[in-house]
């Protein structure tokens, strides 16, 4: 595990790492979630093995710490990536992110474009206040204080079941609860603006169960190469892991 300074008030962003070859590859998390339980088992195959590998866990998740000072924005999270990509002193990395983690990195690439080479989005949050889905967390419908302190982060573990809940509670409320508002927030341009705007190799992995992806044809008219993994959902790493792995690859 390694460990860098992201606020200027001794917060650290860790990350676990497997030694390889470059360029690097880094897994970037979704909402509650952390790089590892979702990545590890994709990162080990045999495909994808060799590769120098980043698991990192942003600011309120996982290991990292959970400043509540912290603002949690898109922009905040991608600047605390930053510094751990540069405290590892990775450049032109590969970044594989899921959810929320795609929004980070479209942020993270469009402001430090040297750190990326190539970028894969894995359900990707695009547009600020998206249309809520079976599988949202509900997170951003409640208040901070109702959320934290008057039983609302109990209610989301349970609603979201136990395999969201298993890496959820380890992520601190009120940092998972304006990380969820940022996230609706978005950015300005969105990251969907952001992301045609970058030369970068782009594939965007959309699940078949997830219904088709809005905007597709723009998004392939920029340049992005959109793939639909067949029976998967928002958890494409998961239901689909050959398929994951293969487009992770390049080979799919």
């Amino acid at each position: 595990m390694r460990q860098a300074e992201f606020d200027g008030r001794g917060s650290e962003i860790r990350w676990t790492e497997a030694a390889g070859a470059g360029p690097a590859r880094v897994y970037v998390h979704g909402l509650g979630s952390a790089s590892t339980v979702y990545n590890a088992h994709i990162a080990a195959r045999p495909e994808l093995a060799g590769r120098r590998t980043l698991f990192v866990d942003l600011p309120g998740h996982g290991i990292s710490d959970r400043p509540a000072d912290f603002g949690y924005t898109l922009e905040d999270h991608a600047t605390a990536l930053a510094v751990a990509l540069d405290a590892a002193e990775v450049t032109g990395a590969e970044l594989v992110a899921h959810s929320m983690g795609g929004a980070v990195a479209i942020v993270l690439a469009h402001h430090r474009p040297e750190l990326v080479s190539r970028l894969v989005l894995v359900e990707a949050n695009l547009d600020p206040y998206p249309p809520a889905t079976p599988g949202s967390s509900g997170i951003a419908s409640y208040e901070e204080d109702d959320y934290v302190e008057n039983g609302g982060h109990a209610r989301v573990l349970e609603k979201v079941g136990p395999s969201w809940a298993a890496t959820m509670r380890l992520a601190d409320p009120r940092a998972l609860h304006r990380t969820a508002k940022g996230l609706g927030q978005g950015t300005g341009p969105t990251m969907r603006q952001l992301l045609v705007g970058l030369t970068v190799e782009r594939v965007y992995l959309q699940g078949e169960l997830s219904g088709e992806l809005p905007g597709a044809e723009g998004l392939e008219a920029a340049g992005v190469r959109v793939v639909t993994v067949p029976g998967a959902g928002h958890n494409i790493m998961f239901d689909n892991p050959d398929a994951f792995a293969a487009a992770v690859a390049g080979t799919a």
